[in-house]
């Protein structure tokens, strides 16, 4: 499991330099960033055995997608947000060596107009070079990130990454691969949805990657003033967008089902379900919670009103106004697949990133689970 990680930096203006820190050994440093719709994300690692140690991370809410929806481009006030945390970013980078990288962004700049021109002014302002990811592969770097998460008595697993722009769901037969292979036959797909490699394979059902996410989903509904409103037609709206999934229509025995879920969205509904006033990944990654615990906790958040999400101190001032569009998301699909087993994960792209350039590189012990 992913260990803690550090406190990242805020963006500033004009990063100061700091000394590099000492490094005990010659195993080198690989980094991961996730340039997503609402935050810029990044996590510096090394390998350690099957998995990795984080020494250093960075995350920031810039709000790149803002306005997008209305004008179809990434706003001047979003961009100068982006590239001051880009900065620090490539500070970091500097600071600790790393050769080895991952650089990408997703939904916002694959859709806005002026992405590419966007992604060049990066790379000329900051000297990173981003790639615009394909929506599969986004899909894919999640489903690998929570793989240590899977059960092993799984036979159906569903995979869903709320993002700021856009979810992916990914669906798993698993009933093919022995159960002590399971996790590694997920693990496997950094090679692809159908590359397994050696081994007993893991066979996806179908995936899909609706635009629609916390931040987009948000603003498309904005103009409805009533709070309950709001919150049910962009949960039956997200609903709609999944016609075209292969096991959208298909009844799920909760036996041997499970679904492993990774966004904000998702670990603030698990903290406010523990009841956590200050956040602890060691409590949230990996909780089980079940349908009608989640639509307890979204209940709540209704009865509250805008105010009081507000002044909810489980929630916090950087999630308060896109909780209600995730959680619209999150009973859409427990509506459609209620579970007694969902996975919260903190974990994502970046830690998807961080594994596959790792097993590329061989630098990954086997071991056993």
């Amino acid at each position: 499991m992913t260990p803690k990680r550090p406190i990242g930096a805020g963006a500033i203006p004009d990063p100061v330099e700091s000394p590099a820190p000492s490094q005990p050994d010659r195993v080198p440093l690989y980094a991961a960033l996730d340039l997503g719709t609402n935050s810029c994300r990044m996590l510096i690692a090394r390998p350690d055995g099957r998995s990795f140690r984080v020494v250093d991370s960075f995350s920031k809410s810039v709000q790149l997608g803002t306005g997008l929806e209305r004008s179809g481009r990434l706003s001047r006030a979003a961009i100068y947000r982006t590239i001051q945390a880009l900065r620090v970013c490539r500070q970091k980078l500097r600071r600790h060596g790393v050769t080895r990288m991952r650089l990408v962004a997703t939904e916002a700049c694959r859709r806005a107009e002026n992405g590419a021109e966007f992604m060049r002014r990066v790379e000329r302002e900051t000297g990173l070079a981003l790639d615009v990811i394909a929506t599969e592969e986004e899909a894919r770097l999640a489903v690998i990130s929570c793989a240590p998460l899977v059960n092993p008595r799984t036979e159906q697993l569903l995979v869903v990454d709320i993002g700021g722009g856009s979810t992916e769901l990914v669906w798993i037969d698993l009933r093919g691969v022995p159960e002590g292979e399971r996790k590694r036959a997920i693990m496997r797909m950094h090679m692809g949805f159908q590359h397994s490699g050696a081994g007993p394979a893991a066979r996806v059902v179908d995936w899909i990657s609706v635009p629609l996410g916390v931040a987009t989903l948000r603003e498309q509904f904005r103009d409805v003033e009533d709070d309950a409103a709001r919150f049910a037609l962009m949960s039956w709206y997200f609903e709609e967008n999944l016609a075209e999934f292969a096991p959208y229509k298909d009844e799920q025995r909760r036996e041997g089902f499970q679904i492993v879920g990774t966004s904000g969205t998702i670990t603030t509904v698990a903290a406010s379900h523990l009841g956590l006033r200050r956040y602890d990944r060691n409590k949230v990654d990996g909780l089980t919670m079940t349908s009608d615990e989640i639509d307890r906790v979204i209940r709540d958040y209704l009865a509250l009103g805008p105010a009081g999400r507000r002044r909810d101190p489980r929630i916090g001032q950087d999630r308060q106004t896109l909780i209600m569009s995730g959680a619209a998301i999150l009973q859409a699909l427990l509506r459609c697949w209620p579970t007694d087993r969902l996975s919260v994960a903190d974990r994502g792209l970046r830690e998807g990133m961080l594994y596959a350039q790792m097993a590329a590189d061989g630098v990954l012990t086997e071991g056993e689970d």
